[in-house]
């Protein structure tokens, strides 16, 4: 595979096994600044373990990922974490906020994290939560917020860092239809108002909608289904 002009992150034939278990079996993605691509498959066909290589959580057997002209496999592990910190944004299907935070120190920790004050970190925590329509939860705890509120805290907290790469596993999965259109509304709208790629990680239909295109994961291959058309 040759990687797409202006590409930030792509991979080619990716393998990963579980002992016995073929997770990923010559994969392929590759992703523009601003663009959002939804992976899509069945329960186990490989999706979450590519998403999870992408973002160099997972190192895969074998395989090429570059981001940004950078090969992840090459980078140390200090590096990798701090991509994690400062260049890539997450965001899961349960949230995982902190429970013993406000809702506002939740969003500002990736900050607080890098080194900023909390004072910065919070106002910035507090923009974030102003476009993600949850600013009045601010001194309120995961435990007093509804799932989908929760859910947009975990949105602004994926974004305060300004992320080049938003990386987003079945984000509406935990969510009723009514609240997850909402939720994915405002990310998609979010990330593109600051250029951040999204892989974002789905098995429904109307998810994948909101992205630019489609990559569909089966038996830990990947098509591409701008390019099969």
């Amino acid at each position: 595979m040759t990687p797409p002009a202006g590409s930030l992150l792509w991979a080619e034939q990716l393998r990963k096994a579980y002992g016995p278990t073929l997770a990923l079996d010559g994969a392929e993605f590759s992703i523009h600044p601003g663009e959002v691509v939804a992976v899509m498959g069945p329960s186990g066909s490989g999706k979450s373990t590519l998403l999870h290589c992408l973002a160099g959580i997972v190192t895969p057997d074998a395989g090429t990922i570059m981001y940004g002209g950078r090969e992840l496999s090459a980078m140390s592990d200090a590096e990798r974490s701090a991509l994690r910190r400062s260049e890539f944004g997450f965001v899961f299907q349960f949230g995982q906020l902190v429970p013993e935070l406000t809702c506002v120190e939740n969003v500002a920790l990736p900050l607080r994290l890098n080194g900023s004050s909390r004072k910065e970190a919070e106002r910035a925590a507090l923009t974030w939560m102003e476009r993600l329509e949850v600013d009045e939860l601010r001194k309120k705890r995961p435990g007093e917020v509804s799932g989908g509120q929760g859910q947009r805290v975990a949105v602004a907290r994926s974004l305060v860092t300004n992320p080049r790469v938003l990386f987003a596993d079945e984000p509406t999965g935990a969510l009723d239809s009514l609240n997850g259109e909402r939720v994915m509304e405002l990310l998609t709208d979010a990330a593109r108002s600051t250029d951040a790629a999204v892989v974002l990680v789905t098995h429904e239909a109307r998810v994948a909608a909101y992205s630019d295109r489609e990559i569909v994961v089966r038996d830990g291959r990947s098509r591409d289904m701008e390019r099969a058309v």
